[in-house]
């Protein structure tokens, strides 16, 4: 990592719809910390902004789609945030997920998982897609319980803090190298998996 590199620009995704959502605190606050190391962070709310169940008949020409499938081009980073749902991640996420995959590959995955069972198969399933959509993903992920490290919508506990802290500090030099090598790659000539988006 070089400091000549430019700091990654991170799309947010908060795949909870509930109001109080601790899954959007926890990216809330993550968000901060990577804005203040000079980061640029987009925070796509579904709460905030809708996206119609996935329909392949009708997804990329339905209202709002071009603008927000130029939010996924931009990102270097997708963090992802999701509750555990019966050990999978949210409709909420896997909806968003559907709509895209070559705007995902050579980008860098990193989860965030609200459970109360250390949410393992969740950060899985999303490391799964990501490797089906040629994007990598950071070899772990963070989990955190409701009321033990959220509570009164912030985070609460020294433990999440210091997770957080490696997950920034992980997705800014990481996000920052893959970044630089997905430009090079989609603009050069060599051999590789992302020849084949070349324009």
């Amino acid at each position: 990592y070089s400091s000549r590199m430019s700091a990654p620009h991170i799309l947010a995704v908060v795949g909870s719809l509930h109001e109080k959502s601790v899954t959007r605190v926890v990216l809330l606050h993550l968000a901060s910390a990577l804005k203040a190391e000079g980061g640029t962070v987009d925070l796509l709310d579904f709460g905030q902004t809708p996206l119609p169940l996935f329909n392949p008949d009708s997804a990329w020409s339905q209202a709002g789609f071009a603008e927000l499938k130029a939010r996924v081009e931009r990102a270097d980073v997708l963090l992802l945030g999701t509750p555990d749902y019966h050990g999978s991640f949210s409709g909420v996420l896997k909806n968003f997920l559907d709509h895209f995959w070559k705007e995902l590959a050579g980008k860098l995955f990193a989860t965030l998982v609200a459970s109360h069972e250390k949410g393992l198969t969740v950060h899985d399933q999303i490391r799964t897609i990501a490797r089906q959509c040629n994007a990598w993903s950071l070899p772990y992920g963070v989990s955190f319980v409701e009321k033990e490290d959220v509570r009164d919508g912030a985070v609460a506990s020294d433990a999440l803090r210091a997770k957080l802290i490696m997950l920034a500090r992980d997705v800014r030099i990481y996000g920052a190298l893959l970044a630089e090598q997905r430009r090079a790659d989609l603009a050069g000539t060599d051999p590789g998996f992302l020849a084949r988006l070349r324009k």
